[in-house]
């Protein structure tokens, strides 16, 4: 099943690339590699306000960082000139996770990315990972998430 079908099965229509909320580019390419900003969840189109630990459990976390998927995957297809298929691999994603000082789930907050870039890219959504628990994040969303792909 291609990219493209797996994105019809799971009625998920790639959105277009956020404008920049500060100084910064949605991405850039050196070489073969495309850096992808960190991109907040947002749900009915505004920062996804919460906390794991405090306000938010971890699979709503999880639902978060889903979104965040499917928002980096919208960026990482302009990038490609929207063809996804250019993607080689997605190389590594970085996870910041708006949790309390007690919460330690970042990890599995963090897989609901992972696992929608594995299931949509097949093996080249497959990446190296770091997830992380940070005290606030931008407009109090509960996840920000950045990936590097590399394109053939």
């Amino acid at each position: 099943m291609s990219i493209h079908q797996r994105l019809q099965a799971l009625n998920i229509k790639l959105p277009p690339v956020s404008v920049p909320a500060a100084a910064y580019l949605p991405y850039v390419q050196t070489g073969n590699l495309v850096f992808i900003s960190g991109h907040i969840a947002k749900k009915d189109g505004v920062a996804w306000v919460g906390q794991l630990g405090t306000n938010m459990d971890t699979e709503t976390g999880k639902l978060a960082a889903k979104s965040v998927a499917i928002d980096l995957l919208g960026t990482l297809s302009a990038a490609c000139g929207d063809d996804l298929h250019r993607v080689k691999r997605i190389v590594k994603v970085m996870s910041l996770v708006n949790s309390s000082p007690t919460f330690t789930e970042q990890h599995i907050v963090t897989n609901g990315c992972s696992e929608v870039l594995a299931h949509i890219m097949g093996e080249a959504g497959t990446h190296a990972r770091s997830a992380f628990g940070v005290a606030q994040l931008p407009m109090g969303a509960c996840v920000e998430i950045e990936l590097i792909a590399e394109l053939h």
